[in-house]
């Protein structure tokens, strides 16, 4: 695996040339007084460097003689592994990771000057830890000062986002296998949950039992806050709480995902409990499975991104309006009031058709470039596909629509895949969860 975050690294500095890139590792976080969150690496960070540890800096400099990548990072301390756990150190940082140069944190203010100030410019990304944003300024604006005596320096601060990220959109063999295993255990879950999920169980029960089977399986964990939504519940689109008892006539909602080796699956079921449709709940499911079907035909090499979101709004608008829940035309209901986001079917489906999936689960890439240019799709990208439709039951409409019945409200339902795109098309990797 080794080889492979160097391979990232070297596709990177080709691409930076003469500037200099600074990744800073993720900053631990509190829980409460003076307990943290298991750590959590942050994705960028990772993925040029497999590196697992806080108070990090990675420093990759293409055009330094000797140092191309450097680690900054903490040193052995047996006193604070006893208590905190283990660490690489500094030595380990070279000889396991494959850096040119690694030195301790402490460190820092003394030696990244020397690596920035032959650059001409610092891609760095302006993130959540404050204090470090104010460290690489200082530096970067100290050697704006002596610029004028020298004749070499960083110029400018870059984003390396827009270099980096669309590197991570296209997943590599290894980095799929890994995705592969996440949603094999997320499989293994959410059937597990249909097989449990009764009325008189509560929805906390289900998910207690989703999780146990992500870490007996070897993942991290959750990807994400398990959403177990049964009843109206289902209408509230990250809903968490997870304390109602299933009953009798209810679908239950499932939005969950395993995390395995830092990559992540996200999966959508929505099912009866009793295992029997109403009339209503069976119009509704088949509509929204219409309209994912549809959608995922769409994800193929070529195709602009909108298109699945396209494809999947028309066919729930067109359904919607031949049950008499929207009236008017079908396209005006689309596009009239689109640029404000008020489109009259949004109280029904107020939410985008997908996303990107991989180190993070919202991934990071971008959607579009300017106002209509939308990212085609390529393979070895992978997004969701989840349509859906939420009746809440305080459901409002404009003033021009039709009163939603009695029967149609409190029914919540999202139906969502992860698809690889292929050469040839696309492969849903989650087809293993029945619907």
């Amino acid at each position: 695996m080794q080889a492979e975050y160097q391979q990232r690294r070297q596709r990177l500095m080709e691409k930076i040339g003469t500037g200099v890139g600074v990744f800073r590792s993720a900053p631990s976080a509190v829980m409460h007084n003076d307990v943290e969150y298991n750590f959590r690496q942050d994705s960028d960070f990772f993925y040029l460097t497999g590196f697992d540890e806080p108070e990090a800096v990675a420093v990759l400099a293409p055009e330094h003689p000797e140092h191309r990548f450097v680690l900054f990072v903490r040193p052995k301390d047996p006193e604070k592994e006893t208590w905190s756990g283990r660490r690489i150190g500094v030595e380990a940082a070279k000889t396991v990771y494959g850096a040119d140069a690694a030195f301790p944190i402490a460190e820092l203010d003394e030696k990244l000057p020397g690596y920035l100030e032959k650059s001409d410019r610092i891609y760095y990304r302006l993130g959540r830890d404050k204090g470090f944003n104010e460290t690489l300024l200082g530096h970067w604006q100290q050697l704006m000062f002596t610029y004028q005596k020298r004749g070499t320096g960083p110029v400018a601060l870059a984003d390396p986002a827009p270099i980096l990220h669309p590197l991570r959109q296209v997943k590599s063999d290894s980095e799929l296998a890994l995705m592969r295993q996440a949603i094999a255990i997320s499989v293994e879950a959410h059937n597990l949950a249909q097989e449990m999920a009764k009325p008189g169980r509560y929805e906390y029960e289900v998910q207690a039992e989703m999780e146990r089977l992500f870490r007996l399986r070897g993942g991290n964990g959750p990807a994400y806050p398990s959403i177990v939504a049964a009843g109206e519940n289902a209408c509230i689109l990250h809903y968490t709480e997870n304390t109602r008892q299933l009953q009798d006539g209810d679908l239950l909602l499932i939005d969950a995902g395993c995390a395995y080796g830092y990559y992540n699956a996200d999966i959508t079921r929505t099912f009866p409990v009793n295992g029997q449709f109403s009339r209503e709940q069976k119009i509704l499911y088949e509509l929204v499975l219409a309209a994912q079907t549809q959608a995922i035909a769409q994800v193929k090499p070529g195709n602009p991104y909108n298109l699945i979101h396209d494809t999947a709004v028309r066919v729930l608008v067109t359904g919607l309006v031949e049950l008499d829940l929207l009236t008017g035309e079908v396209e005006t209901l689309i596009t009239e009031n689109a640029k404000e986001e008020k489109q009259k079917y949004k109280p029904f489906y107020m939410h985008r058709t997908g996303h990107w999936l991989g180190l993070d689960v919202h991934d990071v890439g971008v959607y579009k470039h300017g106002e209509d240019n939308w990212t085609i799709l390529q393979p070895g990208q992978v997004l969701t596909v989840e349509p859906g439709i939420y009746i809440s039951p305080d459901i409002a409409l404009a003033e021009d629509q039709p009163v939603v019945g009695d029967r149609w409200r409190g029914i919540g339902i999202r139906i969502e895949d992860d698809v690889l795109v292929t050469d040839t098309g696309h492969e849903v990797l989650t087809s293993g969860v029945p619907k």
